[in-house]
């Protein structure tokens, strides 16, 4: 894809998203009962920082410099190894009371962000969980996509989006996982809405319908790559890690 394709394509999606948001705003019930902008004053800093990060998807294709390196990290395990307890202890500190439903969700909006899919990231067909995160944790998964997105530019990697696979589980959620699932945990951070899995093999390619064929990437490169920004994310102390192995993901819990 040309750079100034690019540049349209996410100038074009951009326009899209901030429009779909203006009519959940005007007309609420057009996006569903669970899909409304949280109205207290923390819900609206984190859509005004979400509308920042599209004006900075646009600009950041005028990269022109040459290709950084993609150094990763050495290894996986040890760049993430935050367990479930130190995680869990962040998730209380952070997070809402667990949710124990969908209709007691409908009680707890003002708490909570509606996440969906944008220019930086996707967010998969969600079975077990609902699109909710608290501010905090919404900002962080803002700030890694975009993060993402300027480390593909800067390295001269197509752009990609990785895909969220799992947010808030209520209560219910949870007890069905652990029907299926003998491995899943009572004491899942996903309770507070703090946490929120990346998938590390899957990635949605961006590219221009119209445009010339986007040049292949192989999942391997884009996982060195947000292996890069996860570190650094790590490293600022805005999260804990865990590497999955089992359920093929970063497991990321706000602090």
């Amino acid at each position: 894809m040309s750079r100034r394709a690019r540049h349209c394509y996410l100038e074009t999606f951009a326009s899209i998203v901030i429009v779909l948001a203006l009519v959940r705003c005007a007309f609420p019930h057009v996006a569903g009962s669970l899909h409304q902008q949280q109205a207290d004053e923390k819900g609206s800093a984190a859509a005004s920082r979400s509308a920042a990060g599209l004006a900075n998807a646009v600009s950041v294709i005028d990269w022109g410099g040459e290709p950084h390196p993609i150094r990763s990290v050495p290894s996986y395990l040890e760049a993430f190894p935050d367990t479930n307890d130190l995680q869990l202890k962040a998730a209380r500190q952070w997070g809402v009371p667990p949710v124990l439903d969908r209709a007691d969700a409908e009680q707890r909006k003002r708490e909570l962000v509606y996440i969906g899919s944008n220019p930086y990231y996707c967010v998969d067909p969600l079975r077990q969980s609902i699109p909710y995160l608290v501010p905090r944790a919404a900002v962080l998964l803002q700030d890694i996509g975009q993060a993402f997105f300027d480390s593909l530019q800067v390295k001269g990697v197509p752009l990609t989006r990785f895909i969220v696979t799992s947010v808030l589980r209520t209560e219910a959620d949870v007890a069905r996982l652990r029907r299926v699932n003998r491995n899943a945990t009572e004491r899942s951070c996903h309770l507070f809405g703090t946490t929120f899995d990346i998938t590390y093999n899957r990635y949605e390619t961006v590219s221009d319908p119209l445009g010339a064929p986007r040049r292949d990437v192989c999942n391997d490169t884009l996982k060195w790559v947000l292996a890069e920004v996860l570190r650094d994310q790590r490293e600022l102390g805005r999260c804990y890690i865990k590497y999955e192995v089992k359920q093929p993901c970063f497991h990321i819990t706000v602090r």
